[in-house]
């Protein structure tokens, strides 16, 4: 389970280099001329008939301890001709008070590449205007789609690359254990399985094209379910639930993907920093899961080289930025005590040498300037085709798609509509993404792609932005139909104070419904959201921050030119009462040591966040407690129906699952087929979880038999009949049930016994 690295040979090798000397004695090979190229040909780490193994190791050889050393913080590592460093550092550890130091390194030996870094969710931060602003990543895993998975991984990867940016700190990932977390537009769903395929697709495109390398990164291991304290709070979650439900992802990402690094996260886990923790890093994430590339800190994590192990050892090898927790001067102290060694140094190097080999970082320089605008007629078509199939049709009573004769006057109402700014400067761009880190974005209007569409059949669009009541009632009684706009903004550093619509979006709704029973609701938000006005409107399309093709992509599915075809990837709860963490607040946000939720003046201890609910986290939860959720996780309709029989279900060494699929409506339709698996009693597990899933379209009246096959690997390096039990995991015997369905709620149901 290895990341899977391509031998560097096979990269494209595209070396122009140059000369230039930094101080006598010196010499750091850049780009520019045939005799630069020469001289490094003859170097043995930039042998590109070698392995990155036998690179890295040749290059550390060659390489002294300072110059090893520069491979364990961002700035000297990625900048290899740089010798000057100012960081803010601990004046004793820890934590002590932070004071002010100037040092200098020797260049790095010759030939090692420069390398940028670049945040990128789902657009390239930082890099300004001309990047493509694609549909956040709650969208790419509402569409269920590998392939498109990876065509986002790719395009990221290109834009990337083109801003001279050679490693992208990302997908992320996270379980989705509050859908209050800032960031949960940026995960792909709750279930692990699906989360973790999904990133590792992302990861594999990211790194396709050797021609323009790469890197992906995995981010924040792990249980970093919370903006709130995040960099000062504990996740204590048991040994089990720690694989099974946010450790798992990581793997599979890992083995299915093209992950050259893993980003730990600020919090601690079960009282050890993550950063530091041996535990996380060392035993789980290197030696159960097998991950062989590096591991970086996020911006300013705390790890320690006093704690025992110190972080170096533990498993940590870069720090993110600027020196901080550890800098060259406290290393080669640590080293001095006897508490770390020269090896210790050369095992965390090692790692990141060999992945930037593998990753083709060594052989391609990146780009001498930036491209002003990397946004291509492609990117953006691909922007609107994940919008597209990212959305969800949660319900639909006959209003929708729109048609010339149901739709002759049409009503569009909601701030987040059009891109004149309402009360409070909101519009459509505000929507685009997640409001951090903020990524510029002037969104094509929903309200403008509604107007074109409609005028396509002769019908007429007013518009409401909503900031008055009464004439958004007005507007909506005067039309055929109305289409109302809902939203709520989220991103890093704050959690949401709650699931509601933003900016009295649901007296809105409730308005607009109030004076048109043909009411649409359009929601725009990160996660779930309560619906307190469901039962009086007709239609709700969820399509998330949809990005800069939001409008166009929200017209051609009100119309049907686009048949919805997205899937929930999250449980929808009908009230905030029903969530996992709910109604104790040791689960969230969690307590101080006096028992308070609310920090005390000048307490710095960490927050002690109680991961009681176990394993029962998203649909576990509901199911386990029997709570109907408002919408179950892998809900989503289209503008047909689909019938499921004949379920059959053989194992031999690999396991299938077969069954016959109608559309029994009239329309053209896309199905997201859903497998789940409900272990044996022994395994103590609190519901069924999903196994496979399988996207069919179908004409109307068309039946296929669809053939879900999991190989007897897929089985194993996926857990997918597992638990953690005892130190490892474990296949129980006795009678698996197998049952499939159009999301959670499954229709059909047939046993299978392992013995």
């Amino acid at each position: 389970m290895n990341t899977r690295f391509l031998p560097a040979g096979r990269r494209r090798l595209a070396l122009v280099l140059a000369l230039t000397v930094l101080t006598p004695g010196v010499q750091v090979i850049a780009t520019g001329t045939a005799s630069a190229r020469a001289e490094c040909a003859d170097l043995p780490w930039m042998d590109t008939a070698k392995s990155p193994e036998r690179r890295a190791r040749a290059l550390l050889a060659a390489s002294t301890l300072d110059q090893k050393l520069r491979w364990l913080d961002e700035q000297s590592a990625n900048d290899p001709a740089r010798t000057t460093f100012t960081t803010a550092a601990p004046r004793e550890l820890p934590p002590g008070e932070f004071v002010p130091i100037t040092f200098t390194m020797p260049p790095q030996v010759p030939c090692t590449p420069t390398i940028q870094y670049t945040d990128a969710p789902s657009a390239i931060a930082g890099a300004g205007a001309g990047v493509t602003v694609f549909p956040a990543n709650v969208s790419l895993s509402s569409s269920w789609d590998r392939a498109l998975a990876r065509e986002k991984g790719a395009a990221i990867g290109h834009e990337a690359w083109r801003k001279q940016r050679n490693v992208l700190l990302g997908p992320g990932i996270a379980s989705g254990r509050d859908p209050r977390s800032g960031r949960t537009s940026e995960y792909l769903g709750e279930d692990p399985v699906l989360s973790g395929l999904l990133a590792g697709a992302y990861s594999k495109g990211v790194g396709a094209n050797d021609a323009e390398p790469v890197q992906a990164q995995l981010k924040h291991f792990v249980a970093n379910e919370q903006e709130t304290d995040r960099n000062n709070s504990s996740s204590n979650v048991d040994g089990r639930t720690l694989r099974e439900i946010y450790t798992l992802p990581y793997e599979i990402a890992i083995d299915r993907g093209d992950v050259g690094s893993v980003m730990c996260s600020f919090n601690q886990v079960n009282h050890d920093w993550a950063c530091g923790s041996e535990q996380l890093l060392g035993r789980i994430l290197k030696r159960e899961i097998g991950f062989d590339g590096w591991v970086v800190t996020d911006f300013g994590a705390r790890h320690y080289l006093t704690e025992d192990p110190p972080s170096l050892r533990a498993g940590l090898d870069q720090e993110l930025n600027a020196w901080r927790y550890w800098t060259p001067m406290a290393i080669k102290e640590q080293i001095a005590r006897g508490r770390l060694s020269e090896a210790d140094v050369d095992a965390a190097a090692y790692r990141i040498v060999r992945a930037h080999l593998a990753s083709g970082l060594f052989d391609v320089p990146r780009l001498s300037a930036p491209d002003a605008d990397v946004s291509t007629p492609a990117s953006q078509a691909l922007a609107r085709r994940l919008a597209e199939r990212g959305s969800v049709l949660l319900k639909n009573a006959d209003v929708l798609p729109l048609t010339a004769r149901s739709a002759g006057k049409i009503a569009v109402i909601g701030p987040t509509a059009a891109n004149t700014p309402a009360a409070g400067d909101i519009d459509a761009s505000s929507v685009c993404l997640h409001t951090a880190p903020n990524i510029p974005c002037t969104a094509k209007a929903p309200l403008d792609a509604i107007t074109a569409r409609a005028q396509t059949t002769g019908a007429t669009v007013t518009y409401a932005d909503g900031s008055d009541l009464a004439a958004a009632a007005a507007t909506a009684a005067a039309a055929d139909v109305a289409i109302v706009f809902g939203h709520y903004r989220e991103g890093e550093f704050a959690d949401r104070p709650n699931l509601s619509l933003d900016a009295g979006g649901d007296a809105l709704i409730a308005a607009v419904a109030a004076a048109n029973p043909d009411t649409v609701v359009v929601l725009q938000t990160g996660g779930p959201v309560l619906m307190p006005w469901l039962d009086s409107v007709k239609g709700v399309l969820e399509v998330w921050y949809a990005g800069e093709e939001m409008g166009p992509a929200i017209a051609a599915l009100l119309w049907g030119d686009t048949a919805p075809s997205g899937k929930l990837t999250h449980s929808f709860p009908r009230s905030e009462a029903d969530l996992p963490t709910a109604g104790d607040p040791r689960r969230y946000p969690g307590t101080f040591s006096d028992g308070s939720v609310v920090r005390p003046p000048g307490n710095t201890e960490p927050r002690q966040v109680e991961y009681g609910e176990g394993l029962q986290v998203g649909y576990r939860w509901y199911a386990a407690q029997g709570i109907e959720p408002l919408f179950p996780f892998g809900h989503g309709l289209t503008y047909t129906t689909f019938a499921y029989d004949r379920l059959r279900v053989t194992a031999h060494r690999d396991l299938e699952v077969s069954f016959r699929l109608a559309n029994t409506g009239r329309r053209t339709g896309t199905e997201t087929a859903q497998v789940y698996v409900e272990l044996p009693a022994a395994a103590d597990e609190p519901s069924k979880r999903l196994l496979g899933w399988e996207k069919v379209t179908l004409r109307p009246g068309e039946s296929r038999t669809v053939r879900i096959s999991i190989s007897a690997a897929d089985l194993s390096d996926l857990h997918l009949l597992q638990h953690w039990k005892d130190g490892r995991w474990r296949t129980a015997k006795g009678a698996y049930e197998i049952s499939v369905g159009t999301s959670f709620d499954t229709s059909l149901r047939e046993r299978l016994t392992v013995r």
